[in-house]
């Protein structure tokens, strides 16, 4: 029988519920695009279906990268380090930087990936401010959500943005110079015990549990779909021009077919293949008809059940009802589980 990787394993756990009831740090450094010039927020603008134009400078906004169909091609935070100097954080250099160079047109701007100049430390949890508090050398406790500033440690130069992938109400990444990382890991180290905060080692804690729990999404779950099939319309620059708004707005007046479900299943032991392993994921069935795929499966520790996403045709079900998935029954919920 297969059995369930997350459930039974006690470091998983442990690693978990450090960042749910008190804090968990890590490497875990996304590729980063700095785009430059005058034209670096009409280019962006453009590219973009949120705006970014009225984004104060040391402020960040999530938003997504569309096709010219309206189809999701990539998901990043964008930060305004200066007037004409943004960040771009993706995991999706290698098909972000040809997809800039084919749309770059007249606009004067220059990008390049500076990934190799950074390593990012997540700070999770609700003891991260007071632990990181205890290390920097200027006090976070005014700092607001999606803010990126300078600060440092020992007089190292770090940047600190307060957000992350784990959806806790308090949390924060620190980005540093490479040959200064070390600093940060002894510091991160020394002061752990003092808030019961635990280093997470294990890489489907960083990018599935802990994010699934709280509705985050990855490429698995929303790619080439559309913002409004996966519920990230929200904040779209329908007054601005962007790449694939013309059929946006098709989808937006006729309705999406699709919608991103989450789902549980209570069978402790399930094998459910999803998009998140590889593959087209698990059909979603309804009395015999294959009506969607499951996207992503993962534990919830926080529950102490099985948990994931569906995009289903929203014509054939609704939250609540049952679904086959992989001959595992499961229960369409919304995509928030705490």
């Amino acid at each position: 029988m297969y059995k369930n990787v997350y459930k039974y394993d006690d470091m998983k756990r442990a690693e978990h519920m450090a960042v749910r009831n008190t804090a968990g740090w890590y490497l875990y450094t996304h590729e980063i695009l700095e785009v430059t010039g005058e034209d670096a927020t009409a280019f962006l603008d453009y590219l973009y279906a949120n705006p970014i134009g009225n984004l104060a400078v040391s402020r960040a906004r999530y938003t997504t990268m569309l096709d010219e169909e309206g189809r999701i091609r990539d998901d990043v935070v964008i930060f305004r380090m200066d007037e004409n100097k943004y960040w771009v954080s993706t995991l999706y250099t290698r098909k972000d930087i040809p997809w800039y160079n084919a749309h770059k047109g007249d606009f004067k701007v220059e990008y390049k990936d500076i990934t190799p100049q950074w390593d990012m430390y997540a700070v999770q949890g609700p003891k991260s401010k007071d632990m990181l508090n205890d290390i920097l050398d200027t006090p976070i406790d005014t700092q607001k959500f999606f803010q990126i500033l300078d600060n440092s440690i020992d007089g190292v130069p770090v940047k600190i943005n307060r957000g992350g992938f784990t959806g806790e109400k308090l949390g924060y990444e620190v980005y540093v110079a490479p040959e200064h990382t070390q600093l940060v890991i002894d510091k991160l180290r020394e002061i752990s015990p003092k808030y019961d905060a635990k280093q997470v080692t294990d890489i489907q804690i960083m990018v599935w549990t802990l994010s699934t729990e709280k509705g985050y999404y990855l490429m698995c779950d929303i790619g080439w779909a559309n913002p409004l099939e996966v519920g990230l319309d929200k904040g779209i620059g329908w007054d601005k021009e962007f790449i694939g708004k013309e059929a946006l707005q098709k989808i937006k007046e006729e309705g999406p077919k699709r919608t991103l479900y989450g789902f549980t299943v209570d069978e402790d032991d399930i094998f459910i293949p999803a998009k998140n392993i590889g593959g087209p994921g698990t059909a979603v069935m309804l009395d015999g008809e294959e009506i969607g795929r499951v996207t992503k499966v993962t534990y919830s520790y926080c529950l102490d059940k099985n948990i994931g996403y569906v995009l289903v045709d929203n014509s054939k079900v609704k939250i609540g009802d049952k679904v086959m998935l992989h001959g595992f029954e499961a229960v369409l919920t919304d995509k928030v589980f705490i």
